[in-house]
């Protein structure tokens, strides 16, 4: 069961982190996870005019991390602990890329999360990603 859809995703995302707030998009919100869209500019390009990896770890992690607050509300304190993530082909040149999550395990104190990154329009993975968050206490 979900807490927040996509609306309030968006909204969460716009009000808490307004620097990121036209990268990223949520296209769907399921039981086990949901699915992430970065809008990709000349801004997450590298040399050779691919998409870098440190946009790739962003797209991830907000993924995770707003696949987390769709389950337990807005809890903006919610920080990655862990990750790790394997680059497996290169992104098709100027293609927006979608991040698929499944949450794992979402307990109490941690979320467990993996990620699967590939190109609009191509499903081959571009990269996968494992992260870990913590969960701060309910107050």
């Amino acid at each position: 069961m979900t807490k927040m859809d996509i609306p309030a995703l968006g909204a969460f995302l716009a009000e808490a982190f307004p620097q990121v707030r036209d990268d990223f998009t949520v296209e769907e919100v399921r039981a086990d996870g949901l699915t992430v869209r970065l809008i990709v500019s000349e801004r997450h390009l590298r040399p050779g005019g691919t998409i870098s990896g440190p946009s790739m770890f962003a797209l991830a992690d907000v993924s995770v991390y707003l696949a987390i607050l769709a389950r337990i509300g807005p809890v903006a304190l919610a920080v990655t602990t862990n990750c790790s993530i394997d680059f497996m082909r290169k992104p098709v040149a100027g293609v927006d890329l979608l991040c698929d999550v499944r949450l794992l395990k979402l307990g109490r104190v941690l979320a467990v999360g993996d990620c699967l990154l590939h190109s609009v329009g191509d499903d081959r993975p571009v990269a996968r990603a494992s992260l870990t968050y913590s969960i701060p206490p309910v107050t």
